[in-house]
């Protein structure tokens, strides 16, 4: 995230008109009598810590490149796409020479200002070391977890105090279960920029020095003062002269480099000093200071805060509910980003939002579906999507803000943190400390059998609940206190997932107390269990599906009745990675499991007519079928309870394939490719030892039947 919002919201009492777009910039600064639409009041938005990557050098496509034309943000302001690509080249030179972080141009800069360096280093070390102070005189006596809470709460208020640069800081830390315990999470999530604006005149005239032009050029009109401020700039709101299109400009600060590389300078330092002397730390503490920093550089490229949202509205914006501003290219560059304004509410305003006719759980749902397709499917995603970057719109989408700091999840881990779902669903407690080594959460060499127990403390406890009933925060808190207790390496990618979802939970809280983000999420995971081809989410389904040489029929109605709710569904493609495992040359032990549960369910199938058959008959003719014995308590020798069991499983089946048929996208010549396999080798042997299994059952229980031999408990135990 950048760490000021890049379209503000616009509060419903005041207007979000412009003046007459004849009105100029200097007729609004200079005549007070003139009249601006209200000023909403001045946002905090707070400032996080985030994995950002670049994105690749080519914007688009190189099919896309041409001469198209189409609509900017639905108000039919026409541009060409080669044009607009074009602009994005010209605003990339414009950031050519945009300050990259670089240890030794810090050290070079700064050596040499020896007061400089040593007012600002006093300064950070009053506050950090009365802080130090403190929490050793809590360990003394003996209160030092009594006093977390209101420790964390102390720290928030110091990072606040000493800048933008530790703002960040404390936001970083703020998702890191792994180095802060929970208290100090909490109050650390809640930190705020709080700096104040800096003058309009300076605003402007680094607008003009930027992009080259006048601002009369440039808009008909712009905001005399700022509608959103933070740490890094402040926004202003404005009307294009060559369009009438409303936009939202934000302009860095002046000043801020000098800022955090001088803090940086000096953190650096610290960071030496801990290596050397402090043993309790066995990372790289410079290391992680640097990759800090250079991340925090980045949000200084507004033209690299652009791209992001470029590559955002290219991945996510082809859903109709889910809208990304567009990017100005002409009015951008390293210091001044101009995007399209968004008209919005906040989405923890539900008030507001119920106004407008909408629903808060409605775009929560839209926002939990859209993370999970950042997170999980492209692995490209928006690392802040706190209240202040979420937009109510009113036509009932929801409008992502503020792209300066993105991450990515590795395509590797995108796939073990489904798996890692897998896991904890089969309470397969041992397959989860493994997760941790796919998810990079430790090094090969650490032996997770410490950390069992552990999980299984916490997660018998936690998974007593249903799916619909489990608190996600409540879950997050606990594995928390997990990782903040043995040696996890939390990845940035990771700590994000689980505050963006955390974020998303809270919000619907508001307008739903028994909401569960879980509940919520569970669909998309059903749908991409059922229905995706990666090797890893086909064994992780066949895992869930098989348990000691018997299949779970209820797990799958389960995830057939939960993937159906994801409106990406399709019945046509659910199981058929499976199936083509099946009948493949390394599915050998699937099969041999299949063709057992094929007998079971065709016997299930067979024997259950047999017993509604007799259901339905008189008496009279019972009487005389059975010996004369009317009230024979059926026409098969089988205990109750297994009677039982095989109608369950035959309705069950039935359940399953009316799912199918009910699906939407179902279609009966979507099985052709399934007969045509069966007509291959392997297909031919399977449905032979198939039909082979299903005589010599039907042969037993018509030699049971013959003798009236009560079943064993061995032989009924295996159907």
């Amino acid at each position: 995230m950048s760490s000021v919002m890049v379209v503000a919201t616009v509060p419903s009492s005041s207007s979000s008109t412009l003046p007459h777009p004849l009105v100029s910039w200097r007729r609004l600064r200079t005549n007070p009598s003139a009249k601006p639409w209200e000023r909403p009041r001045v946002l905090r938005v707070r400032a996080a810590i985030v994995e950002a990557r670049p994105s690749s050098s080519s914007p688009v496509p190189d099919d896309s490149i041409k001469v198209v034309q189409v609509y900017r943000g639905g108000r039919g302001v026409v541009y060409n796409r080669a044009e607009d690509l074009q602009a994005e080249a010209r605003a990339m030179e414009r950031a050519v020479n945009a300050t990259v972080y670089g240890p030794e141009l810090l050290s070079n800069k700064y050596g040499s200002s020896p007061i400089k360096v040593a007012g600002r280093a006093m300064q950070i070390l009053i506050a950090l070391g009365t802080f130090g102070v403190k929490l050793l005189l809590d360990q003394r006596k003996g209160v030092l977890d009594q006093n977390k809470r209101a420790r964390g709460a102390e720290l928030r208020t110091i990072f606040t105090r000493l800048g933008p640069t530790f703002v960040k800081i404390g936001q970083g830390l703020s998702t890191r279960p792994d180095l802060c315990p929970p208290e100090y999470l909490e109050e650390l999530s809640e930190l705020q920029d709080a700096l104040p604006t800096f003058p309009d005149e300076e605003a402007f005239a680094c607008i003009e020095k930027e992009l080259g032009r006048s601002l009369e050029s440039v808009y008909s009109v712009i905001s005399p003062s700022p509608i959103a401020a933070a740490s890094l700039g402040q926004v202003y709101k404005a009307q294009l002269k060559y369009s009438g299109q409303l936009v939202a400009v934000k302009v860095q600060r002046p000043g801020i480099e000098e800022a955090i590389g001088l803090d940086f300078y000096l953190i650096r330092g610290l960071g030496f000093f801990i290596n050397k002397y402090v043993d309790v730390i066995t990372s790289d503490v410079v290391a992680l200071i640097d990759e800090f920093a250079r991340r925090v550089y980045q949000e200084l490229n507004y033209v690299q805060e652009a791209q992001n949202a470029r590559r955002f509205k290219k991945l996510y914006a082809d859903r109709e509910d889910i809208l990304v501003p567009d990017i100005f290219w002409d009015y951008t560059s390293n210091k001044v980003l101009t995007m399209e304004w968004v008209e919005g509410v906040k989405l923890n305003e539900q008030v507001a939002i119920e106004k407008q006719g909408l629903k808060v759980l409605d775009l929560v749902n839209t926002g939990i579906q859209c993370s999970l397709r950042q997170l999980l499917e492209y692995g490209y995603f928006h690392a802040d999507p706190h209240p202040g970057n979420l937009l109510a719109t009113p036509d009932g989408k929801l409008a992502f803000l503020d792209f300066g700091m993105m991450s990515e999840t590795p395509e590797e881990a995108r796939f073990a943190i489904i798996g890692h779902v897998v896991h904890m669903v089969n309470r397969d407690y041992e397959a989860m400390a493994r997760d941790y080594y796919a998810l990079d959460f430790l090094s090969p060499d650490v032996d997770v059998t410490p950390i069992v127990p552990a999980l299984r403390s916490f997660f018998d406890d936690a998974l007593s609940y249903t799916v619909s009933e489990l608190n996600f925060k409540t879950l997050v808190d606990g594995l928390g206190n997990v990782l903040y207790q043995y040696p996890f390496n939390v990845p940035a990618y990771y700590a994000l997932i689980l505050r963006s979802l955390t974020v998303l939970e809270g919000l619907a809280l508001y307008a739903d107390p028994n909401f569960k983000v879980l509940a919520a999420s569970y669909p998309y995971f059903a749908k991409r269990l059922l229905t995706d081809p990666n090797p890893y989410l086909r064994d992780a389904l066949i895992e869930l599906l098989f348990n000691d040489g018997k299949f779970r029929w209820g797990r799958l109605e389960n995830l057939l009745v939960q993937g159906k709710k994801d409106r990406d569904f399709s019945a046509k493609d659910a199981l058929q990675p499976v199936l083509k495992l099946l009948l493949g040359t390394d599915g050998e032990v699937l099969r041999n499991l299949v063709i057992k549960e094929a007998v079971r369910v065709t016997e299930a199938f067979v024997l259950g007519t047999v017993v509604d058959t007799y259901s339905l008959m008189p008496d009279l003719v019972k009487g005389l079928i059975f010996n004369g014995n009317g009230n024979s308590p059926g026409p098969l020798v089988m205990s109750k309870a297994e009677r039982e069991s095989m109608l369950e499983l035959r309705d069950q089946v039935s359940r399953i394939w009316a799912l199918l048929q009910s699906s939407e996208s179902f279609d009966p010549a979507s099985l052709q490719p399934l007969l045509q396999v069966l007509q291959q080798p392997e297909g031919r042997s399977m449905g032979g030892r198939v039909i082979g299994g299903i005589t010599q059952r039907l042969a037993a229980r018509l030699l049971q039947q013959v003798l009236r031999v009560p079943p064993t408990s061995s032989s009924s135990s295996t159907t």
